[in-house]
């Protein structure tokens, strides 16, 4: 977890600075029609932190888990949420898997956890599967952050909220 730790608290701070300044509107382009929109990936992003949540045994369901769940495909005919409210769900689940993060065991980490994956060098534990949500998470900001450029927004910053404490 020493590795997880600061790894999940930077994501949280990345998340919000690559959503920094974002219009409501841009955030639901497409690119040619090719690409998620950034609500979409943002909704991903907060989704993978319930599913975290749930993993290590937090309760509470994702309200919008039928639009992001295990990176359901985007679907324009439905409505969704709005960044705002994206990021206050960020924000409310955040703190409580942070939080869960510094108090669960090894032991815990190492229960199976099957994903269905079946790929011969990955253990489906819990731990690994924080592992790959983590990586994830990764992934979507970077996605987010091309999109910051293809929309002609500055590039992420990394500036960092001292005030964010999860």
């Amino acid at each position: 977890m020493e590795l997880v730790i600061p790894a999940y608290r930077m994501h949280s701070q990345s998340f919000m600075n690559v959503l920094d300044g974002i219009s409501e509107e841009d955030a639901l382009k497409r690119i040619e029609n090719k690409t998620n929109h950034i609500v979409w990936m943002a909704g991903n992003f907060v989704n993978m932190r319930y599913g975290l949540g749930s993993v290590l045994g937090l309760q509470g369901e994702d309200p919008y888990n039928d639009l992001f769940f295990q990176g359901k495909a985007l679907d324009e005919s439905l409505k969704y949420p709005t960044l705002a409210e994206l990021k206050e769900n960020f924000h409310t689940i955040s703190a409580k898997v942070f939080q869960k993060l510094h108090e669960v065991t090894d032991e815990e980490l190492d229960e199976i956890f099957e994903i269905g994956m079946n790929i011969p060098f990955i253990k489906e534990t819990k731990l690994n599967f924080v592992g790959m949500c983590i990586g994830r998470e990764d992934y979507l900001c970077g996605q987010i952050g091309l999109m910051r450029r293809i929309l002609d927004y500055p590039g992420m910053k990394y500036d960092v909220d001292e005030n964010l404490k999860y």
